[in-house]
């Protein structure tokens, strides 16, 4: 909240309990923002946002096997309960002081949850929260980080390299033919998704001695990637008792002047994260 403070942002949570269940929640589990009660889940149906996936499921067309299957990703539950009608789709949406939204984020797994570091890193506000990586080559300097030093299964954090071009060189954006494009790999391992990088605006680049006009990054850059440690059944399953996800990956680039192209190169990358209980002192559910 002090972090949040600092950069003029507050922050409320909306759900469809009542205030006394609310109240319990925030005593329990020392919750120290707002929650607010959409009893009825009126807010939740005027913005649009109600999981009508567990709304059908819960009516004349529960058995369908495709709505069950909706089921287990939009609800994250194997039988519908009466107690969930009225829940919304999660996700957060960021207002300004005229409480226009400016921005949103939603899920589609229901136990998933972007992380507001993760957030406010895809926005470009965010910086490196936790202790990172750094490491020099002939052509960039970069340093990687998580957005978060803590998750749980279903967090939705992201993997970022900060990276400086050295004085008059550039590496290649997407889009650059006959080149190695800069490109952020992660290992791939089970119950782990992630998502594609996400490139910032490149610029071009005229190489007159060929006539030619490429897309490049010569000022410093970021490479965003978002990873989910998945929180489905057999998620939970196969990274109980695991107490921290280890993720490695390369970077891989081509750097040039304006007289010579050197050969591509390939950084190794290591990213861990803590793992920590969905909700602490929670049963699990099925």
């Amino acid at each position: 909240m002090e972090d949040l403070r600092s950069k003029g942002l507050g922050l409320v949570g909306i759900s469809y309990d009542s205030q006394e269940i609310l109240a319990d929640f925030t005593k329990r589990h020392g919750i120290t923002y707002p929650l607010l009660s959409d009893t009825g889940s009126a807010t939740i149906k005027r913005y649009g946002i109600l999981n009508t996936v567990l709304e059908e499921a819960l009516g004349p067309n529960g058995k369908d096997p495709a709505v069950r299957a909706d089921l287990a990703i939009y609800a994250t539950v194997n039988e519908p309960s009466e107690r969930q009608r009225g829940i919304p789709f999660p996700g957060t949406f960021m207002l300004d002081r005229q409480g226009r939204v400016t921005s949103r984020f939603f899920e589609d797994y229901y136990w998933e949850r972007n992380t507001v570091s993760n957030m406010l890193l895809r926005l470009g506000t965010g910086g490196a929260p936790v202790q990172a990586t750094q490491a020099s080559t002939a052509h960039l300097d970069l340093k990687a980080y998580p957005s978060d030093a803590n998750v749980a299964l279903g967090t939705k954090f992201s993997l970022a390299v900060d990276i400086t071009p050295k004085r008059g060189l550039h590496v290649y954006a997407p889009g650059a033919s006959n080149y190695r494009v800069v490109s952020l790999n992660v290992t791939p391992q089970p119950h782990v998704r992630t998502t594609a990088v996400r490139y910032p605006a490149s610029e071009i680049y005229f190489f007159k001695p060929l006539n030619e006009r490429v897309p490049v990054f010569q000022k410093p850059f970021t490479l965003v990637m978002d990873v989910v440690p998945e929180a489905t059944v057999e998620a939970r399953k196969a990274l109980t008792g695991r107490n921290e996800l280890v993720i490695t990956g390369t970077l891989e680039y081509q750097a040039c002047d304006d007289r010579i192209c050197y050969n591509p190169a390939t950084i190794p990358l290591s990213w861990t994260v803590a793992l920590q209980p969905l909700v602490p002192g929670a049963p699990a559910r099925q």
